[in-house]
């Protein structure tokens, strides 16, 4: 290498920088002119950590899988003993853009499906999961994960009941009491369950500038408490529930559950019914009601408010929608 030139730039909850580099004319092998680096702390310093899920996503989780959605890398390290990591990819910035940056459309909903039904498939099933050391998680831990996000239920309803629709803050109520026992008796059924990458929102899909394909999920960085092993169908519940205008979600939500189930069966992926695929989703669903009170677990954050409360109304929703409220 000749010389490089740094761009710093800064995630949620990472520091990052982009490398444009130059190589000297006996340069030989993959020469990439530009590579990402992002650095991380994984003690947020309020009792949360991260570990080392991210680096195993790259250099482990998917390494034999061929076309997987995921950014080409080319160093990656973890310290515990330091708290920190750092993962050097490949930059697209050239070629792609967020999700959030582009309307979503079916065909972008369709590659989604496939994506991670490419990498569901790749852990499937608890013999896959104890072979990667990810056991399902325990009722406990399950009900920690909401345990977490329910305090901020008295606060939006404190401060937000005149939004919600009649029904529904008695609806947020029975959900908190009632759904997490239903979560933890499907856990004790291990077909439907996976690695799951568990934050797949609309700023951790990378989407070409123009076209539809490829995609990258990105940024799979969980927190102590999230969920890691999980029902497949979760990954599809955040993506389209939290993030798509609820007519959007309306018109394309089935087309998109079928690829997915259809390219889980391509992958190997047997016994788990197109039956069971649509009563875990709609089993999932009031999660992303989860994923929205936790946001508010210490109050309201006016500088994420205008984030939160359409999540939270997208989720409802689509509770609604899917009678979710009948699993329980």
């Amino acid at each position: 290498m000749d010389s490089f030139a740094v761009g710093a730039g800064q995630g949620n909850w990472s520091s990052n920088a982009s490398l444009v580099l130059k190589y000297t004319a006996d340069a030989a092998g993959s020469l990439p002119s530009r590579l990402f680096l992002k650095m991380v702390n994984t003690d947020l310093g309020d009792g949360e950590t991260f570990d080392d899920s991210e680096v195993r996503y790259y250099t482990r989780d998917y390494l034999d899988l061929p076309n997987a959605s995921l950014l080409e890398w080319y160093d990656a390290a973890y310290s515990k003993e330091l708290g920190r990591y750092h993962i050097l990819l490949a930059d697209v910035s050239e070629t792609h853009i967020l999700a959030s940056e582009k309307e979503p459309t079916l065909e972008y909903g369709l590659a989604l499906a496939e994506g991670l039904a490419a990498l569901h498939a790749h852990w499937w099933g608890g013999k896959r999961l104890a072979e990667a050391g990810a056991p399902i998680h325990s009722a406990s831990f399950i009900r920690r994960f909401v345990d977490i996000a329910e305090p901020g239920v008295g606060y939006i309803l404190q401060r937000f009941s005149s939004e919600l629709e009649p029904h529904w803050p008695d609806l947020l109520l029975a959900l908190f009491a009632r759904h997490p026992q239903a979560i933890v008796d499907r856990a004790s059924v291990r077909n439907g369950f996976t690695l799951i990458h568990g934050d797949v929102g609309q700023n951790n899909v990378l989407v070409p500038r123009d076209g539809q394909r490829p995609i990258y999920i990105i940024d799979r960085q969980p927190f102590n408490w999230s969920l890691t092993t999980w029902l497949g169908a979760y990954d599809l519940v955040y993506a389209l529930v939290l993030d798509w205008q609820i007519e959007a979600r309306r018109q394309f939500e089935m087309p998109i559950l079928r690829r997915y189930h259809a390219h889980l069966l391509a992958n190997g992926v047997g016994n788990y019914s197109w039956d069971q695929l649509f009563y875990d989703y709609r089993l999932c669903v009031p999660m992303a009601v989860y994923i929205a009170t936790e946001y508010c677990r210490g109050g309201i954050n006016d500088r994420w408010i205008q984030y939160i409360m359409p999540m939270l109304l997208r989720a409802l929703t689509a509770c609604d929608d899917l009678d979710c409220r009948a699993l329980w």
